[in-house]
């Protein structure tokens, strides 16, 4: 096993591209109530802790990974982020309150977790999870 990188110890920030920052930035915003740190015409900035999610639009992003080439999220769930939480039931009702349709859960995992699942208008997944 190889030893981390050099003066590797966090995730400093998640960029993820999207077609519609407006669309994004307000449901994580406005829904999952993380802070805006910062906002111009082609991305968003929202705090998760000490983790920078950083909602970029598609066509800004091709510099970021030239030559490869970029695309937004799409309703195929290419990614799942985790959200610990204290009471996933409550963290539910709450969403559902907020306009959230879960596409699963609560369920019981067999992995110790009881978790649930949704999406943000762009397709981005979020799951919400408590131990068991």
């Amino acid at each position: 096993m190889n030893d981390p990188l050099p003066g590797t110890n966090s995730l400093g920030a998640l960029t993820v591209f999207v077609a519609d920052v407006d669309a994004e930035t307000a449901f994580h915003r406005d829904v999952l109530g993380l802070p805006l740190a910062f906002a111009d015409a082609d991305s968003a900035v929202l705090m998760l802790g000490s983790t920078a999610l950083n909602l970029l639009a598609v066509d800004a992003a091709a510099e970021l990974v030239a030559p490869a080439a970029s695309s937004p999220l799409t309703s195929q769930v290419q990614i799942l982020l985790s959200l610990w939480v204290d009471d996933v039931d409550a963290v539910c009702t709450e969403l559902a309150r907020r306009g959230v349709e879960l596409l699963n859960g609560p369920v019981n995992r067999a992995w110790g977790k009881r978790t649930a699942t949704f999406t943000s208008p762009g397709g981005l997944t979020w799951e919400i999870a408590q131990d068991l």
